[in-house]
């Protein structure tokens, strides 16, 4: 006797297109409104342009290195001939990434406070970790088509645990003479969160974050087979094609965009540390 649970979750599938596809097309125009914006802002200017400014304000909130760092990743993107396919993909990591933070830090500070609450998440995290990424795609493009909408929305679901995860074990490595200490001189519950148990945590909420972008990047470049455009498609037509100079700009243009996120999310959140005296 073979069991196929494509068998149990097709019919689930088809009831959600049926009752709930009303709401699916909200969301889809939604994230296609949002997409769409932030691709219009980063290519409405010329490129050389769109590389100063992003220079410049990198410069000005980080230091010079992550300056330096910007300007050399997006001229790499421009000189390789693929900065839109590179815009395109960095608009939609930036927007996965935002979600997947905003659902997995508050879930991952609940977990923290309770066990019963990490214990009811862990195993679904498991399962979430184990299956292969591209496997993520197929109910996404069964409910919402193919496009960046099903991109968007397997990126998150694969972008959650290790931000979920690490956001727990950052919270739960805090001193407890530090949340004592908050407690003792009166603070509010949301003062000690925001002044003491986040800055303590910080360390390890920047290897949940990095860990959330590269792995959402790595299932955007993946969403290239579903239509997602950016350098996934670019890689995905040059695999198909077995255009070998195309596969690699597009996978150098990769890393460059991955070195620019990682860099500048993990400088950003450390100067606003530093500027705190933490």
């Amino acid at each position: 006797m073979q069991i196929s649970p494509g068998a149990f979750l097709a019919p689930v599938v088809d009831w959600l297109n049926a009752n709930f596809h009303g709401v699916f097309a909200i969301v889809s125009r939604v994230i296609e409104a949002v997409l769409g914006a932030i691709e219009a802002a980063l290519l409405s200017l010329p490129a050389l342009a769109v590389i100063a400014v992003l220079a410049l304000l990198a410069g000005l909130a980080i230091g010079l290195r992550a300056a330096i760092l910007a300007g050399c990743c997006l001229g790499f993107c421009l000189l390789a001939g693929l900065w839109q396919a590179s815009m395109q993909t960095i608009a939609l990591v930036g927007v996965a990434v935002f979600i997947s933070v905003a659902i997995a830090f508050p879930l991952g500070i609940l977990a923290a406070r309770r066990p019963r609450i990490e214990a009811a998440l862990r195993p679904i995290l498991d399962v979430m970790q184990t299956v292969p990424p591209w496997v993520y795609l197929i109910p996404a493009v069964m409910i919402f088509s193919l496009g960046r909408v099903p991109a968007i929305i397997a990126t998150i679901v694969y972008g959650i645990p290790p931000m979920l995860r690490l956001t727990t074990l950052a919270f739960r490595g805090v001193p407890r003479d530090l949340k004592e200490l908050g407690q003792a001189i009166g603070a509010h519950p949301r003062t000690i969160l925001w002044k003491i148990e986040i800055p303590a945590a910080m360390p390890t909420l920047l290897v949940g974050l990095n860990q959330c972008i590269l792995l959402s990047l790595a299932m955007v470049v993946l969403a290239g087979l579903v239509g997602a455009g950016g350098l996934g498609a670019e890689v995905t037509r040059g695999l198909t094609r077995m255009e070998m100079g195309l596969g690699l700009r597009a996978g150098l243009a990769i890393v460059a965009v991955a070195l620019l996120l990682d860099r500048l999310s993990r400088g950003a959140l450390d100067r606003r540390a530093a500027r705190r005296g933490i």
